[in-house]
Parts: C-alpha cells; structure tokens; sequence
C-alpha cells in the first residue's frame, strides 16, 4: 500500500524493538507457562507474517522480515537497491512492524483457546490489518504502537474467525472471505475506537515529494519490479527485498518438506504461479493507473483471488488461469474504487481487504460454470 518514494526515517522508533520483544516474551510465557514452550510459540507468531499469502510458514515468514529488514536499512541509505518505499512511503517499517508484532502476540495470547483440537484459525489477522495501519495513520510514538498492537489483537480476530468458520460454510465461499471481511469490520470499529481514545495525536498525513517520471518506470524490468514487490504489499512492505526473501523462505520450506507450507495441501509451486501470474497480468493491465498514481492496488488478487482458486480447485491449470486472471482484471479497480469513497480516519486498506472478499465470493464460484471447473 505505497503511497509515496520514502521521505523519513523514524530512527527513534528503533528502542521500540526491546519493549515489543520483551512484552512477546512475557505474552509467549505466560501463555505457556513456561520457558521450554516459548520457541514454539514464536515459531507460529513468525509463521503468521507469511499466513497472507497462503503460506503459513515460519520459514516464509522470517524470509519476509530479513528482506524487510534489508530493504528498510537500504533505505535509510538513499541506496538505489532499496527498491520501492515500505510502510507506504512513511519511514515508519520499524514501528509498523513492532504493532503487527505485537497484533500476533495479543491475538493469539487472548483468542488462543479456539485453537483447541488443532483446527485452524486466522489468529494472523492484526498483522495485516489494525495494528500496522494505527501507526501509518497515528505516527510512530510508543503509545501509538502499544493501542495499535493491544486494539488489533482484541478486535480483528474474533471478526474473522467468525466469518471464516461460521459464515463462509454457509455461503459455500473459500474462508479468505470471512477472514478479510472481517478485517475490515474490525477496521471500522477500531478506527471509529481510535476517533475517541484521548491519548491517540491527530491522524498524521503522509509527506509526499513531487513524483519524478521516468519514461522507463512503467517498462518491462518496472513491471517485473511491482509484479515482485506486490507479493508482500499486503503485508504493508511492498518491497522487492522482502517479497524475495518471503518466496525464498517457501520455496526451502517446501524443498524441506512439501506439505509444510500451504497449509498442508502441497499446492505450493501452483499457488506461486498463480500469485506470478496474476501479479504480472494485474501490473501490466493497470499500469497506467500507476502513472497515474503514486499507487494502485495491484497486489489485491495476489493474498486473494489467485490462491484461493487454487486450493478451491486443486491446483489445476484451469484453476490457476481462472483465478489469477479474472482477479487480476477485477480485483485491483474494485479495490480502489472502494478505497477512493472511504471517510478519511479510515486507512485505505479497509477498502481493499472489502474488494478481496467481494470479488473472491463473486469469481470462484462463478468459475464452476466453465469448463474445467
């Protein structure tokens, strides 16, 4: 969720890091009740930064944070391999990551019990929704990160777990329905919470330089740039570093043991090709709204649409041609389109997670009428 080139570093925010890992550690021990339970327990919350993208892996998702961390330091440097601006062009990586940190470590501390008889459950919800997107609007002081992570972890789980297990079997529709809706109901509430908690500052508005543009930007080697950087873009990195560390880790995740990532289903070479593919096809059709824009929602059929046909439909080459383009040619202007009619103390992420559910719910089972399906 881009928004502008990079244009301050919160160097501040960098003590934040002991005061979120401390208050994990507390969480994680308390939560287990002793000390020996800690790495397993760290081994989910990091499995959850991966979760977005179908993955559900620690692997994954410490590749994710390496590239993260890679990308942030580089770009600190003004280096020109620091590639496209995390945390929508804030600075604020190190304090949006320590809330959706702290998101996990709340959500699973406090709705942990419905993980009972090993079923699963989308206690990953903060760290893509509330908790990092309290900090873009609010700033990155302590008290931002600490409403951010705690209000995230409370709010947004018990939302989507109700839709993934109780709504979407009633609907007949893949459970990343319930899940982003109900992101986006949690969105509405904690915002509209946030509207009345004294101690928040006003909502800040991004600093945006003038858009330099270069008749190169939207060539082919850009295309391929953004069609990389989008697979963590729901994650509110949008970099190529962290979207290669992020497939890295699930590619040796896999070569380690095929059924670990993808939630057991083996499917994860077809649910890379079809999250390739559509990121390349959705890029390519709406590149002119990138030029546009200093951003567009490209990355929305990518955590959406796109795997889940996939595991909708076993990974077939129908499967993976269906959903990956009909997601990429729909999901991205719905998503904006709703963004762009938000009130403005909503983050506009509220508007995308809306469009993943929509146009989910709407395409996979209207696939059924082709054949193949």
């Amino acid at each position: 969720m881009t928004t502008a080139q990079p244009t301050r570093y919160e160097r501040a925010a960098l003590p934040l890091w002991p005061l979120v890992a401390a208050i994990g550690l507390l969480a994680a021990t308390l939560w287990s009740g002793s000390l020996r339970a800690v790495i397993p327990i760290l081994d989910v919350i990091a499995s959850a930064a991966s979760e977005p993208n179908f993955y559900s892996n620690s692997l994954a998702g410490v590749g994710l944070l390496m590239g993260g961390g890679l990308g942030h330091w580089l770009q600190t440097r003004r280096s020109a391999a620091g590639g496209f601006a995390q945390a929508c062009g804030t600075g604020l990586w190190v304090p949006m990551l320590a809330s959706a940190m702290l998101g996990v470590v709340v959500s699973n501390l406090v709705w942990g019990w419905t993980l009972v008889g090993g079923t699963w459950q989308p206690l990953f919800a903060p760290f893509v929704s509330v908790s990092p997107s309290v900090v873009l609007m609010f700033g990155a002081e302590a008290k931002t990160v600490l409403t951010g992570g705690v209000l995230g972890g409370l709010v947004t789980p018990p939302f989507s777990v109700f839709g993934a297990d109780v709504v979407c079997p009633k609907l007949g529709v893949p459970p990343v329905v319930g899940v982003t809706g109900g992101m986006a109901i949690a969105a509405v509430v904690a915002f509209t919470i946030c509207r009345h908690l004294h101690w928040l500052p006003r909502p800040v508005r991004l600093i945006k330089e003038p858009q330099t543009r270069f008749p190169e930007r939207h060539g082919a080697i850009w295309v391929l740039r953004r069609s990389l950087a989008d697979f963590s873009e729901a994650q509110f990195f949008g970099s190529e570093w962290a979207s290669a560390g992020l497939i890295v880790g699930a590619i040796i995740a896999y070569l380690l043991n095929p059924i670990a990532p993808a939630y057991g289903s083996g499917l994860l070479p077809q649910i890379l090709a079809a999250q390739a593919l559509t990121a390349i096809v959705a890029v390519t059709v709406w590149r002119r709204r990138w030029n546009q824009r200093p951003f567009y929602p490209t990355f929305v059929p990518i955590v959406s649409v796109a795997p889940a046909c996939v595991l909708t439909y076993g990974g077939t080459s129908a499967s993976i041609l269906g959903g990956s383009i009909l997601g990429a040619i729909i999901g991205p202007p719905l998503a904006a389109g709703i963004s762009a009619r938000l009130p403005a103390h909503f983050h506009p992420f509220t508007g995308y997670v809306v469009a993943m559910a929509i146009a989910t719910s709407l395409i996979i089972p209207a696939l059924q009428l082709l054949p193949g399906f």
